[in-house]
């Protein structure tokens, strides 16, 4: 039997049910035999200790009951069980399970649920700003290098559906901040011809209202973010905290722990104050793109 792989929502609504117990002191134990004592169905510990790693998925009854010994507010219980309803609910990525690895499924799963992204990019360009070919030699390069050929084109494909989350032209559009380190506009990735056309891809990027992208220019010296790229991620919903998410060469780092996540906040700010304006980068990268 298939591992069960919870959503991005089950998880969230499971770490929410885990911090409502926490915040009333009561254990696993006890609050089963609060449930017990008011008949509300099968509860076990195990089971509630399942659900709240979503190790096992829960119903819309089973959070009401929870609410009830938790005390929670109708409002609150309102967002939880509206939650509950679409916890399971599967994306496009779903199809492209056997392609993906796990980490990156999740993080394209938490990129649609966002409503904002605020990314700092060091060496390469934000997926969701390349042109297919300068992400085709990304993803042939730099990630899969020995595989073939039709899987290069389908991870091309993947990035090039999850760029329909910026040119939605909704008002639910993501809306999509960038500090991009002038190497990684410098960096040669295929050709100069390549590198001509992803200048003019960014600077029409430029002029849709929910993109906004500056250049930190290599004058700005010294800057808090020397240890890499990082993209923070903020949800619409109140019960979805912000997540920070830190790409590695084999891993994924998520930063959901509020003070980290709070420092990350700080430190793009940062990175915006020293940036080139938006003119000005825009400026920039249009004398790199005449000089190709």
């Amino acid at each position: 039997m298939p591992e069960r792989r919870p959503t991005i929502r089950e998880r969230k609504l499971a770490a929410e049910l885990r911090r409502l117990r926490e915040r009333s002191t009561l254990r696993l134990d006890q609050v089963v035999a609060e449930l017990q004592t008011h008949g509300a169905g099968r509860w076990s510990t195990p089971k509630l200790s399942r659900i709240e790693t979503a190790a096992q998925g829960i119903k819309t009854s089973d959070v009401n009951q929870l609410c009830a010994v938790y005390g929670v507010p109708p409002e609150k219980r309102e967002a939880l069980l509206a939650l509950t309803r679409t916890a399971r609910q599967r994306g496009w990525w779903d199809a492209y399970a056997d392609t993906i690895q796990t980490d990156y499924a999740a993080y394209i799963e938490l990129e649609a649920e966002a409503k904002s992204l605020r990314c700092y990019n060091a060496l390469v360009l934000n997926g969701l700003l390349q042109t297919d070919e300068y992400a085709h030699e990304v993803i042939r390069v730099g990630l899969m290098q020995f595989a073939p050929p039709a899987e290069v084109d389908r991870r091309v494909e993947i990035r090039k559906t999850r760029q329909g989350l910026v040119k939605d032209t909704a008002s639910e559009a993501l809306r999509v901040w960038s500090v991009i380190d002038e190497a990684a506009l410098r960096r040669i990735v295929g050709s100069s011809d390549i590198m001509r056309r992803q200048y003019a891809h960014l600077l029409a990027l430029s002029e849709q209202p929910n993109i906004m992208l500056q250049v930190l220019p290599f004058e700005a010296g010294a800057h808090p973010a020397f240890s890499g790229a990082f993209s923070y991620m903020e949800f619409p919903e109140h019960h979805m905290p912000d997540v920070v998410y830190i790409d590695g060469l084999t891993s994924a780092l998520y930063v959901e722990d509020d003070a980290q996540v709070h420092t990350h906040l700080l430190t793009f700010n940062q990175l915006a104050m020293a940036a080139l304006g938006a003119d000005e980068s825009m400026e920039l990268i249009s004398e790199l793109a005449e000089t190709h």
